[in-house]
């Protein structure tokens, strides 16, 4: 099991720009797996982005490419989550979770969540 802890989140008008972060703590970090989720009120957890223990491959929820960006620092033990152009329907809880597999789309796959931090986008 790896603890971690998101970062970041706020208030933003409608396209502005965030930055997440999700710090880690544990020695195995550079051998996860690392997601990134979102939930809004009333709806399910949606899965936003993943990212390989090496961080050469991502990939994204189709709705999200080209807006989303993940990136990590294995050296730091964190997970970056970009996000850009932001619209008032990506208000919502981010979390990042860490799993053994690359990739993985689905919240059963990941072993260890952070507490998740509010993303709020005023329009």
């Amino acid at each position: 099991q790896v603890q971690l802890v998101e970062s970041g989140g706020g208030l933003v008008q409608a396209g502005g720009s965030l930055r997440l972060s999700c710090a880690a703590s544990g020695r195995t970090f550079n051998s996860l797996a690392m997601g990134w989720f979102r939930q809004a009120p009333g709806k399910e957890r949606e899965f936003v982005g993943t990212i390989s223990a090496s961080g050469a491959r991502t990939s994204y929820a189709d709705s999200l490419k080209g807006r989303f960006t993940i990136s990590r620092d294995n050296a730091k033990n964190t997970v970056g989550l970009q996000m850009n152009s932001l619209k008032p329907e990506d208000t919502a809880v981010y979390y990042c979770a860490a799993g053994l597999s690359y990739p993985s789309f689905y919240f059963y796959d990941y072993h260890s969540w952070g507490q998740g931090t509010q993303v709020t986008v005023s329009s």
